[in-house]
Parts: structure tokens; sequence; C-alpha cells
């Protein structure tokens, strides 16, 4: 049998928008300084190891943390994927983190116009992992994405873990083989210098993104 194929699922380093708790998904948002900085402390560590191949979504905070990433690791410009972009908030993109909750007090977040049903993003996600997959059997691929990305595949894999924080420039790792994918490791340290990438708390995180239900 051949060997599993492991994915490296990667949050992209911290935007403006991150820093000042505002909701962004589709919304095509760059990276700030601190967020160029989280990438290379994390491309240094990937450098570290051999990788086939490097894919990110299509907005620009994946791509240029994907960039870095490769520029690190020989693996060059990533392959985009627009399937591995961040979900759509609908009208509440833009908002700040106090707007959302005078809103939506109780994380009721399927009312918001225009917002991308949960079970979509899921949907189209691992279908882009499964596929990714399948390209490279039995190789270690990175794939920059996104906080809600992330987080909802930890919680279709694992939906009795009440709270996954997704730290920007976070690894996570997982197996993907005969079609199904599992965890390997939530913040995945690669090694235990890797603890500190992100440099804040989960509260951090897009405040439209729950960290527990």
């Amino acid at each position: 049998m051949s060997r599993p194929t492991r994915l490296y699922l990667v949050r992209h380093g911290e935007t403006n928008a991150n820093r000042d708790r505002l909701v962004v998904g589709s919304t095509d948002i760059p990276l700030n300084d601190t967020g160029r900085a989280q990438a290379a402390a994390t491309a240094r560590l990937m450098a570290g190891r051999r990788w086939a191949a490097l894919y990110s979504s299509t907005l620009s905070r994946a791509i240029e943390t994907a960039r870095i990433i490769g520029e690190a690791t020989g693996l060059g410009e990533p392959v985009q994927d627009p399937r591995l972009v961040e979900q759509d908030f609908g009208t509440a993109e833009g908002w700040t983190e106090d707007e959302l909750m005078a809103r939506y007090p109780d994380y009721d977040f399927g009312d918001i116009p225009g917002r991308e049903r949960d079970a979509a993003v899921v949907e189209r996600v691992l279908e882009a992992l499964r596929d990714i997959g399948d390209r490279h059997q039995g190789e270690d691929v990175i794939v920059v994405c996104h906080g809600g990305v992330i987080y909802w595949v930890l919680r279709t894999l694992d939906p009795t873990h009440v709270e996954w924080g997704i730290r920007n420039a976070s690894v996570h790792s997982f197996l993907h083989e005969e079609g199904a994918l599992t965890l390997i490791e939530y913040d995945d340290p690669l090694e235990p210098a890797s603890d500190a990438l992100g440099g804040g708390e989960f509260e951090e995180q897009n405040p439209a993104v729950p960290r527990s239900e």
C-alpha cells in the first residue's frame, strides 16, 4: 500500500482587517507587515522539509503568504484554486466585531443575507483537498488558505471538539488516504519553535468564525 498524502493547511498571515477585528471573507485584503513576518517565520520552518507542491486560494492574502513560503522552500509560484477561498460573509463583510455581535448576539450567523452556507464551504473545500490528495499520492503538500476554511475542515472531521482557534500563519496537518481525510495534528508545531507562530491569542480569529458552538 502506498504512503498516504500529507496535507499541511496554513492560514495566511495577518491583514489589517484581522488586526482590527473586522469581518472579512471574500473581500480581497492584502497582508500587512506583521502578516508578512508571520508568513516568513512559517516559511523558515517549512524550508527544513521536502515538499512536493504548493497550493493557495485565489485571494491575495493567501497568495502572498504562499509565495513567501514558495520562495523559502524552492516550490516557487503556488497553484491557485478558487475552491480554497474564505467563506463569503455576505452583507456582514467589513463589519466590526461589535457590529456583528450587536446584530447577531447568539452567533446565529446563518441569517446574514448573502452569507455562504457552511455546508457549501465544506463541500467545495473538501473536494479541493481530495483532488490535491489524489494528485499527489504519497507526497507532502502545502495548502495556504483561510481561518474559516480550516475551521470547517476541523469541525467536519471532529464535530465533538467544541473549540477550534486558527491563528494567523498557523499550520494544521491532515492525512489523505483512499479519498478520506483524517487529522494528524491541530496547530501542528512542525518543531517546538513554531508554537509561537501567529503571535497572538485565538481571539484574533475572524469574528464571524466562531471558536465554539
